[in-house]
């Protein structure tokens, strides 16, 4: 670890990781710009410089870059929905053009955030990931891929279902997919993290939360022992989404409308069936003692915070259930 600081741009800094990474690099000595959209509210990211701005249109970053130099660009950027149109203009093309414009002036680094599922690309917002994380890894800047497995917020819309009452929903018998979710803080120190760590250079860099693999029984496991009561299980057939994908499929030839829900459909089937774990190709298997582990947060410390009204449901488009 060096003691450079950088003035950074941030891209995607609104969201609940952009704004933990903003928190990181500024603890860590770096000066952050945040490229924000218009009327964004300051008190999101007190201590950056905000420009607002629109980073699908072709010369905003360059414009903004040129007006003021900046060693590196961060990105948390991600569209918000992953229907394909989004995904192509916002995982692709936005990220396409701030390298361009990184190219034509000082930048240095580029840390990209990205996903651990894009290890297997079945779904379109996987594909635009890694479309431009080729296309990142194939310029002359020093280059950091984050591949985070399931974050935190991902894994907490069935805490208010069980504190109403509600079965703890699983797919099949609950055991099929597993994982290591990462808080926002500290994934946020991570990508921070790679400003000025060598290790961290022109990689891809798949990471994890402390601890062992976490299935979803596992998860209502820690719901039954923070409410010390027993937690209802209800389990969901795969063969259910198998349909509900097939129908909207059928429907979105006819109707537009339904096409984007098929996509919908099909990104809640993948994560009901793959683990958020570092892939090897050579088994065909997720290996969970191979996935890489950071920070100090826990998944059972996030609920029993939630459970005790001190933080709230803030999945966003990150929901799985």
């Amino acid at each position: 670890m060096t003691s450079l600081r950088y003035r950074t741009l941030l891209l995607g800094g609104t969201g609940t990781i952009g704004r933990a990474t903003a928190q990181a690099l500024l603890e860590a000595g770096h000066g952050v710009t945040a490229l924000v959209r218009p009327g964004t509210d300051p008190a999101l990211l007190p201590g950056c410089t905000l420009v607002e701005g629109d980073v699908t249109a072709p010369d905003t970053v360059e414009n903004l870059l040129k007006a003021q130099p900046h060693a590196a660009i961060v990105s948390c950027l991600a569209s918000r929905s992953g229907a394909p149109e989004d995904a192509w203009e916002i995982d692709h093309r936005a990220h396409s053009l701030a390298l361009e414009a990184a190219l034509e002036t000082r930048v240095q680094r580029f840390v990209l955030l990205s996903a651990i599922c894009v290890q297997k690309p079945h779904l379109a917002f996987q594909k635009a990931k890694i479309a431009f994380e080729s296309q990142l890894r194939a310029s002359p800047l020093i280059w950091s891929i984050v591949r985070p497995t399931a974050f935190f917020k991902s894994l907490s819309g069935q805490v208010p279902r069980v504190q109403g009452g509600k079965p703890f929903l699983v797919f099949g018998d609950g055991t099929r997919t597993a994982c290591k979710p990462i808080s926002d803080a500290d994934l946020g120190r991570f990508i921070a993290s790679c400003l000025t760590d060598a290790d961290k250079e022109r990689k891809i860099l798949p990471i994890g939360g402390p601890g062992p693999a976490i299935t979803p029984l596992d998860q209502a496991a820690m719901l039954e022992r923070l409410t010390g009561a027993p937690v209802k299980i209800k389990h969901v057939p795969f063969a259910l989404m198998d349909v509900i994908v097939g129908v909207l499929g059928a429907l979105g030839k006819v109707a537009p409308k339904f096409k984007a829900k098929a996509e919908l459909a099909k990104i809640g089937r993948y994560y009901a069936t793959e683990s958020m774990l570092l892939w090897n190709p050579q088994t065909g298997r997720y290996d969970p003692e191979a996935t890489p582990e950071y920070g100090t947060d826990r998944l059972e410390d996030h609920y029993a915070a939630m459970l005790r009204g001190e933080v709230g449901d803030d999945r966003g488009a990150h929901a799985i259930f």
